[in-house]
Formats: C-alpha cells, sequence, structure tokens
C-alpha cells in the first residue's frame, strides 16, 4: 500500500499490438494461400512486373479476375479470392478464387496455376484447402466447381481435392464437395 507522500507511479501503457493483417492467410504444405489487395490487382492489369512473381505470372485468368475486383469488391474478402504463392521460393504461382456470395448455401470456386508450376500437385493442394476453409463460412455448406470434359487436368485437380462429379451438361461437369454433415447426393 503506498503512503499518501510517495507518488503514485504513473500507469505503465499497454503497447498497442500489431494490426491483423485484413484475411488470414491458407497455409497448406507446400503454399500460401493470401488475399489479393488491390494495389496487386492494380499491377497485374498495368503490367507492373514485382520481383515476388513467377516469370510467367499473371495468366490470362488472373488478369480477368483482377479486372473485376472493381465489379466485386467483396472478392477481396475472407472468402474471396487469393493469390497462391510457392512457399519455397515465396513467389506467386497462380491464383484461386471462392466467387462470393453463396447462393442458397453453394459458393463456386476457381483455380489457375502458372504453366511453369503444373504438374507439381499445387492445383490440387490448393483447392483441397480454401474449399475446406470455405466450408466454415457461415451459409455454406457446399463448393462447387464446373469443369470442361475437354481439360483432363482440371478433372483431375477437383478429383484428387476430393470433389465428386455430380453432373454433366454437355461438355462441362459439375464437381462438389460438402461439409461431413451435409452428404453429398
Amino acid at each position: 500500500m503506498s503512503s499518501p507522500s510517495s507518488p503514485t507511479p504513473a500507469p505503465t501503457p499497454t503497447p498497442t499490438p500489431a494490426p491483423a493483417p485484413a484475411h488470414a492467410d491458407v497455409i497448406t504444405e507446400r503454399l500460401v494461400l493470401r488475399s489479393w489487395t488491390m494495389s496487386e490487382a492494380t499491377a497485374v492489369l498495368g503490367d507492373h512486373r514485382s520481383p515476388n512473381w513467377a516469370d510467367d505470372f499473371p495468366a490470362e485468368g488472373d488478369r480477368v479476375v483482377a479486372g473485376l475486383f472493381d465489379q466485386c469488391p467483396h472478392w477481396l474478402g475472407a472468402y474471396g479470392h487469393r493469390l497462391v504463392i510457392e512457399r519455397e521460393s515465396d513467389l506467386v504461382v497462380g491464383s484461386i478464387g471462392l466467387f462470393w456470395p453463396p447462393s442458397e448455401g453453394v459458393l463456386e470456386i476457381g483455380y489457375g496455376i502458372v504453366a511453369s508450376r503444373r504438374g507439381r500437385g499445387y492445383a490440387s493442394e490448393a483447392t483441397r484447402a480454401l474449399a475446406e476453409y470455405a466450408l466454415t463460412a457461415p451459409d455454406v455448406h457446399t463448393v462447387s466447381a464446373g469443369v470442361e470434359l475437354s481439360n483432363p487436368p482440371s478433372v483431375r485437380v477437383l478429383e484428387k481435392a476430393g470433389f465428386h462429379r455430380q453432373s454433366t451438361d454437355g461438355n462441362v461437369a459439375r464437381y462438389t464437395t460438402a461439409r461431413p454433415d451435409r452428404p453429398l447426393s
């Protein structure tokens, strides 16, 4: 107890914590899935090369997605689009995204890995991880992807990521994965 004659020590200021990232990264064994920023989208659209990009990034699909962020700002949210970063090199090697918002509990996913990194299982690894993450979102019970049957590598990506073919319409197959409490029909 302090005596009346001793000064009361000034309270020690509580350090302000560093701001948390806008959206937590999804980390796999070999990849980091990090949310896009508008500055990255602007760089992609302006053909401004980053030293953190694989030589063949961005691909055409990355440019398309980057050009849609103004119209679909929710794609920059926690359950939106992400850059695929190879942990070993710390280079962006593709992108993957959830097309938010869900429709009746179903959320669409799309992905692309640059040609120089294909055949390594990155697309399946990223797709599995982001689908698992998406299934934690409120009001999402199923993640879905459409794939052209004339693109067997993309079909294999979905199958290796744990998706199951639900339907086929012409040359397009619909693959889905669902929460364990919501079995696929």
